[in-house]
């Protein structure tokens, strides 16, 4: 889909896509779980650092290493390059969800349009 499709359409149906953000990541410093799973977090700030970025990606951090305020685990960065404007917080799911549940997701529901 070109970015001018996706403008229109987001237009049309405020659903679809609200933000696009191009990262790049240091492929040594990716850290991957026993199921191979790479949890990261992206951050996206108000303000452009000097090399015209403003949003970074670290690994994601426990909720212990949060309280301890350990240092994040920085892997990348990059910049937001295309915006609605808007960008809303994911509904909350109250489900959890083992690895291997996530990767056979896709595959128990066949009824998906794509």
């Amino acid at each position: 889909m070109l970015l001018t499709e996706a403008k229109s359409k987001s237009s049309q149906n405020p659903n679809i896509m609200s933000t696009i953000i191009s990262l790049g990541i240091n492929k040594d410093k990716i850290q991957f779980n026993d199921q191979g799973w790479a949890n990261v977090t992206v951050f996206v700030n108000d303000d452009t650092n000097t090399y015209g970025q403003n949003a970074s990606v670290a690994m994601e951090q426990s909720k212990e290493q949060r309280e301890a305020k350990e240092a994040k685990s920085y892997i990348g960065n990059g910049k937001v390059v295309w915006t609605s404007g808007e960008i809303k917080a994911a509904d909350r799911v109250e489900r959890q969800t083992v690895a291997s549940e996530q990767s056979q997701a896709g595959r128990q529901t066949p009824d998906l349009p794509f």
